[in-house]
């Protein structure tokens, strides 16, 4: 499922996730990478093919990453 939003974010997810923004952002999860949670909630959004529900799951995965980085 692919989705393009107003601001230029684009959001891929065919088991792996790419979320793209112009030159200023290309970041590419690998499936066997992405939470169990996370991917559940890719996973509806897709099946809802539905772009906010698809926004909302990346939102959750970069958050992960994000959190992760700044671990202590």
């Amino acid at each position: 499922m692919r989705c393009e939003y107003n601001d230029g974010f684009k959001v891929d997810y065919s088991g792996s996730l790419r979320i793209t923004k112009g030159n200023d952002v290309d970041l590419i999860v690998k499936g066997g990478q992405i939470n169990a949670k996370c991917r559940n909630d890719l996973e509806a959004a897709a099946h809802h093919k539905s772009c906010n529900e698809l926004r909302q799951a990346a939102r959750g995965v970069t958050d992960t990453i994000h959190e992760a980085w700044y671990k202590k």
